[in-house]
């Protein structure tokens, strides 16, 4: 039978989301049901969905439950497909907790269970904070052929939680003249697939310690899309990565969205990867699923 369900839309610098509420894990979305909710169409139209569950209601919610976080991200893309963890989403998701009284940065930093282990969010100057965790950069080059860039790129493997293989372009005019209408093709392919993030260095890269670049992205499971967290944060890892020890550990990442700020501090001794930029909520309703 058809049934109503309640949701919110919401996007983080155009990377946008429908957000549905279940706390106690009641509702099962096939992946056919996400497909038409994203859907630009037929649906209300996002990259993702991000349904709002408590950890102790969800099997993948066990470990963070037990780590004491109340509320899991569980996150799917625009078709169907489970993904390991959103930078923008978890961000509109903690937005969406404060909005409706479930949850709350005031008194301290909020821990949000994912698929990628439980991420710590708080305030920050650009909206919201979230601290990604460590990350692990691959070794070797996978070659990345694109539309639009002629002969094939090396690309630079980065895990954020999430894979990623990230191109540098020599300029604007190349990224801009991508065509990202088709998936990009990677060689090897890694196992679980990657997001693609295509990067040209700001001229100069650094000024007064902060380093800055222009970024598109190709999301496995959605497309191009105008944003990509993850994506931000591992561009940036990767251009640090190759402008060598003296790099800044402070980023500015430009997309077609918006912009976004990445850190790199130490934490208990281990480098970790935050990023912090806006949190949105748009319009709430009510839509049928079949």
């Amino acid at each position: 039978m058809p049934q109503t369900v309640s949701f919110t839309k919401g996007h983080g610098t155009g990377n946008d989301f429908v957000i549905v509420p279940d706390p106690d894990g009641r509702l099962e979305l096939s992946d056919d049901q996400v497909a038409v909710l994203c859907d630009r169409r037929f649906g209300i139209g996002a990259d993702g969905v991000l349904r709002v569950v408590r950890a102790d209601s969800i099997d993948e919610g066990a470990e963070a439950a037990a780590s004491g976080a109340e509320w899991f991200m569980d996150y799917r893309n625009a078709d169907g497909s489970a993904a390991e963890m959103c930078g923008n989403g978890i961000r509109v998701f903690a937005r969406y907790l404060m909005e409706v009284g479930w949850a709350s940065l005031d008194a301290g930093p909020l821990a949000i269970g994912t698929r990628a282990g439980v991420k710590t969010l708080t305030r920050s100057e650009l909206g919201i904070e979230v601290d990604l965790g460590s990350f692990a950069i691959e070794d070797g080059d996978v070659l990345v052929r694109a539309r639009g860039i002629g002969a094939p790129r090396p690309g630079l493997g980065i895990d954020v939680g999430n894979p990623h293989v990230v191109v540098a372009l020599p300029d604007t005019r190349e990224l801009d003249g991508l065509d990202l209408s088709a998936q990009p093709q990677l060689h090897p392919e890694p196992r679980h697939g990657a997001n693609v993030e295509f990067v040209v260095p700001a001229d100069p890269l650094v000024r007064d310690g902060v380093g800055s670049i222009r970024m598109r992205v190709f999301e496995r499971g959605v497309g191009e899309t105008l944003s990509c967290g993850t994506g931000v944060a591992a561009a940036a890892l990767a251009v640090r990565h190759w402008a060598g020890p003296a790099a800044p550990d402070h980023w500015s990442v430009d997309v077609p969205g918006g912009t976004l700020g990445v850190r790199m501090p130490e934490v208990d001794g281990t480098r970790h990867v935050l990023l912090s930029g806006p949190a949105t909520l748009v319009y709430s309703g009510e839509v049928t699923l079949a």
